[in-house]
C-alpha cells in the first residue's frame, strides 16, 4: 500500500504552533493520527520534533527575561516535559509506545557515541517504539548546536537508513517565486545537481531557527546519500498517508535520491562537518583530482597548509586555497605530522578516500 517502509518524520515548530507562538494540540493530534495509520500498516517512523521551545515560551512568562541562551533551556526544560506527555497521551490512545531521545551535536560527534546512538533507536523500532528526537536545548550551547531540527533530521535519516525523509513546514515546498506571489508554482522534483539558488529565500521562519536555504542544503545531502527527501506542508489533512501512497499527486516538492551507495561511515562523514578540529588546504591540481569524480585520496603532496589540533581519526575540513570547504574527512594522521609532511611524496594519504565525503553544494 505504502511505498516506503521505514521513514522519518520531521515537524516543524511552525507546524506545531499557533500564529501566537502557543502549542497547537489539535494539529499534534492530526499528526499523531496519521502517524499511527502508518504505524499499524507496518511502517517504521523515526519522529523528530520540534516545538519545546515554543511550548515552553507560551507556558511559561519570565518576570525577567534573561540572555537568549539561558531563555532557551529555561523553555526547553519546561516544554519539552509538555510536549513529550502531549505525544505519549495520543499515541497511547492508538496503543503505541513512544520514547524521547534526546541528543546533542557533540553527542554525535564520535563514532562510537553515534553507533550507540543508533543502537538505542534500532532497539526501540524493533519493540514497534515511535522514538521521538529533539535536540537537548537545555545542556546545548550556541557554538555547539545543530543549525536545526531540520539537520538534526537529516543526520538521523542516514543514520537510521531510512527509505525516505519527510520534512513537515508550513508551506507546500520550494516555490518558482516567492511563495506570497500568486503566479508562484512549487518545484515538484529536484534532480541530483539541480540549481535552485535563485529560488530559495535566506529567511527564518516564526519560532524555528531555520528555513528553507537550511532545509534545501539538507535535502540535497541526503539525496545524494541514497535516501529520497519530501518537503510538504504539514498543515494540510492527511498530508503523510498521502505522501506514502504509490503515484502520490499530493503537492510537495521531492529531492530525488542517488543511485550511488554510499557505505555508513561515508553517511557519518558527511555530517560532520560541523564537528571538524581543523582543516587542510590543497593546491589546484589536487583540487582537480578530488573533483574530477574518480576515487581519489588526499595526498601530502598536494597539502599547503594545515590549520588547527587534531589527532589521528578527528574530523578535518579540506580546502581550496581560496578558503572554500569542498571536503570532509577523517584525519590518517595528528595536525603535527600532517604540518611536518607537508607537499611531501611517497607517503600514505593523509585522508583516505573511503573516509572523505566531497561537499555537493560547493
Amino acid at each position: 500500500m505504502y511505498r516506503f517502509k521505514r521513514i522519518a518524520v520531521k515537524i516543524g515548530s511552525n507546524v506545531l504552533t499557533h500564529s501566537d507562538g502557543t502549542l497547537d494540540t489539535e494539529r499534534m493530534s492530526e499528526l499523531v493520527d496519521q502517524l499511527a495509520l502508518l504505524h499499524s500498516k507496518g511502517v517504521e517512523i523515526v519522529l523528530i520534533s520540534s516545538g519545546a521551545v515554543a511550548s515552553g515560551r507560551s507556558t511559561l512568562k519570565l518576570e525577567k527575561e534573561p540572555d537568549p541562551v539561558s531563555a532557551r533551556q529555561i523553555f526547553s526544560a519546561i516544554g519539552q516535559a509538555r510536549l513529550i506527555n502531549i505525544y505519549y497521551e495520543l499515541f497511547s490512545k492508538h496503543g503505541i509506545c513512544c520514547g524521547q531521545v534526546l541528543t546533542t551535536k557533540e553527542s554525535l560527534s564520535t563514532r562510537s557515541h553515534y553507533l550507540n546512538q543508533k543502537n538505542c533507536i534500532t532497539g526501540l523500532l524493533q519493540n514497534k517504539v515511535i522514538p521521538i528526537l529533539n535536540e537537548n536545548d537545555t545542556i546545548s550551547l550556541t557554538e555547539l548546536m545543530f543549525t536545526d531540527n531540520d539537520e538534526l533530521s537529516g543526520l538521523v535519516a542516514t543514520m537510521m537508513d531510512v527509505e525516505a525523509l519527510i520534512i513537515l513546514s508550513n508551506i507546500d515546498g520550494i516555490y518558482n517565486a516567492n511563495p506570497s506571489d500568486p503566479d508562484a508554482k512549487v518545484i515538484t522534483e529536484v534532480a541530483e545537481g539541480q540549481n535552485l539558488t535563485k529560488y530559495i529565500q535566506s529567511s527564518k521562519s516564526s519560532f524555528g531557527r531555520g528555513g528553507m536555504l537550511t532545509k534545501t542544503n539538507i535535502a540535497r545531502k541526503v539525496a545524494a546519500e541514497g535516501i529520497t527527501v519530501i518537503i510538504a506542508n504539514g498543515k494540510r489533512e492527511n498530508i503523510l498517508p498521502d505522501l506514502l501512497e504509490n503515484g502520490s499527486k499530493t503537492v510537495c516538492t521531492t529531492f530525488l535520491p542517488s543511485k550511488k551507495e554510499v557505505s555508513s561511515i561515508k553517511k557519518w562523514i558527511a555530517h560532520s562537518d560541523g564537528f571538524s578540529k581543523g582543516s587542510i588546504t590543497i593546491n589546484e591540481n589536487a583540487c582537480k583530482a578530488l573533483l574530477s569524480g574518480k576515487a581519489s585520496s588526499i595526498l601530502f603532496v598536494g597539502i599547503t597548509k594545515v590549520e588547527g589540533d587534531f589527532l589521528k581519526g578527528d574530523i578535518i575540513k579540506i580546502k581550496d586555497e581560496s578558503n572554500n570547504v569542498l571536503a570532509v574527512g577523517k584525519a590518517q594522521y595528528e595536525s603535527a605530522k600532517m604540518s611536518q609532511s607537508i607537499g611531501k611524496k611517497g607517503l600514505r594519504p593523509a585522508v583516505l578516500y573511503d573516509y572523505l565525503w566531497i561537499m555537493i553544494n560547493r
